[in-house]
């Protein structure tokens, strides 16, 4: 079994890479680039130079091109000691027009080409653009070189991205003396309270490890899930933030800074990131913290997009398995009988209406008994969970009781079975021994793919109900040509799907003990 699990997990892991590679040459391949910047305010409203070189930086950030500037080249020559700093003064003047450059600049322009040629780049210069009154209305010169970074190196920097490891050298900036402490009482909480806590000097949080009263109880920061950074849905915020990051209204509570400051806040100092120089350029940040770590989420009221999702639809499987099961039995055991004709109709019903036809019949029907038809994060009221669980375990429900029914007929048809009445068997043993034991092995198969799946939300449900769920994140990321979320969702469902797959085939052999799947066919 170990090593079928270990194949068969390789297998699906390629499987992910090549649906990833498949999205990513779609997205940056077959796209036209400059959609990103269909709903970009600032692009419209910088002049011609301006956006030209936002234009290329976004695309370097949207992982479409290298981006590289003279004054970049420059730098490094002075770096590696090649050029003094006046020198490099001298030689990043860049004259509005290229008949009026200087010499030291065509000399080393010159070796800026030959160095963007050997590696593959393209220049590109603009020069002001000068109105009547010798007024740069275009923009102030720029000289830059780009290339298109080819898919394979996209992709093994995307994987290779993956999983951060925090560390003592994270931070680049001097940060003093490099290092972690251990405490067991965490000076979030004034230094008196128990709570157990690794602190890092020089790592990108603060807090590698610490306790709180909340649910696992012990929590941890030092190894991550890096799925990409949003571009336009949340600017510049990391994926998995976007989809666990609690919503709602702000929880304040009595917060005891690092200076000393007390004071009623939403901030949650456990979630403390490095921001070099905030404490120069921000006096609040100064007030509150000894250190540079000042950049903190905040505690609301509600769940994140993932927790909405997760809950809603966890409820709808279990409820759609605790009825499906014994009323596809039933079915099955009152074949054709009212009951099975009863079934059949609501399984015909849900297959035949398309899915909004009928959560919007359960919609309109929930609001005549007075359940809540919108979903309000600030609302205490448990009721606005009803209608997105009913209308969410709806299909799941025709669906189980359909195959239900009809792997119990089957079973029910079988040779074995006759045998087994005819050896004196009661009917009770044969169906709890023989009929329904087989009959469920396919139905047990799908449970962990349901209980997985829960995580991805429904986008439909959703979107009616307007649950602030995970389920439209992909939808909406595709309209915004957000290429970092469409990619790093991809991903995300692709492992639940290879996950809920292994699961279920583990959970198969589980239950019937005759699946081998390590021994081989004869």
């Amino acid at each position: 079994m170990t090593k079928y699990v270990l194949r068969r997990f390789l297998h699906a892991l390629i499987s992910v890479v090549i649906v990833v590679a498949i999205v990513m040459l779609m997205i940056y391949s077959m796209l036209d680039r400059k959609l990103i910047f269909a709903n970009d305010p600032m692009y419209t409203k910088m002049s011609n130079n301006q956006q030209v070189v936002y234009k290329y930086r976004k695309w370097q950030d949207y992982g479409y091109v290298y981006y590289f500037t003279y004054a970049d080249y420059l730098s490094g020559l002075m770096q590696s000691g090649e050029i003094d700093e006046e020198t490099y003064k001298k030689a990043a003047t860049i004259a509005r027009k290229a008949d009026k450059d200087s010499d030291l600049f065509k000399e080393y322009a010159a070796k800026f080409e030959q160095y963007c040629a050997e590696n593959g780049y393209t220049t590109q210069r603009l020069d002001a653009i000068v109105n009547r009154n010798k007024i740069a209305s275009g923009g102030q010169p720029q000289y830059f070189a780009y290339k298109d970074r080819p898919l394979w190196q996209r992709l093994v920097n995307y994987f290779t991205g993956i999983i951060k490891v925090d560390n003592i050298h994270a931070v680049k900036e001097d940060v003093g003396e490099r290092g972690l402490t251990f405490t067991l009482h965490d000076p979030v909480y004034g230094g008196k309270k128990f709570s157990p806590a690794i602190i890092g000097n020089g790592t990108k949080n603060k807090y590698l490890l610490y306790c709180d009263n909340e649910f696992p109880f012990i929590h941890q920061n030092l190894v991550s899930i890096n799925l990409g950074v949003s571009y336009s849905i949340n600017q510049g915020i990391e994926i998995t933030t976007t989809m666990t990051k609690s919503q709602g209204s702000y929880v304040l509570r009595e917060i005891t800074y690092p200076t000393g400051l007390t004071e009623l806040s939403a901030d949650d100092l456990h979630s403390a990131v490095y921001q070099p120089g905030s404490r120069e350029l921000n006096v609040v940040a100064a007030e509150r913290f000894t250190d540079d770590y000042t950049s903190v989420q905040t505690v609301k009221s509600g769940l994140s997009k993932m927790g909405y999702s997760f809950t809603i639809g966890i409820i709808a499987t279990l409820l759609a398995y605790l009825l499906a099961i014994p009323l596809g039995i039933w079915m099955a055991l009152k074949k054709e009988k009212l009951v099975d004709r009863i079934g059949t109709a609501y399984i015909v019903f849900i297959m035949a209406v398309p899915s909004v036809a009928y959560i919007l019949i359960f919609k309109a029907i929930g609001a005549m008994t007075g359940l809540p038809t919108t979903f309000d994060i600030e609302s205490k009221s448990k009721l606005m969970f009803i209608l997105p669980i009913v209308s969410l375990a709806l299909p799941s429900i025709a669906g189980l009781m359909r195959w239900l029914r009809r792997f119990m007929i089957d079973q029910m048809n079988s040779d074995y079975v006759k045998f087994a009445r005819s050896g004196g068997l009661s009917e009770g043993e044969i169906f709890t021994k023989h009929i329904f034991k087989n009959a469920a092995i396919p139905i047990i198969h799908g449970i962990p793919g349901s209980l997985l799946g829960a995580l991805t939300g429904a986008f439909i449900t959703e979107r009616v109900y307007v649950v602030p769920g995970i389920g439209g994140l992909l939808i909406n990321a595709i309209g915004a040509y957000d290429n970092g979320v469409i990619v790093g969702v991809t991903l995300f469902y692709g492992v639940l799907s290879v996950v809920s797959m292994i699961l279920g085939d583990v959970l198969m052999a589980m239950v019937d003990p005759r699946i081998n799947f390590t021994s081989k066919a004869r």
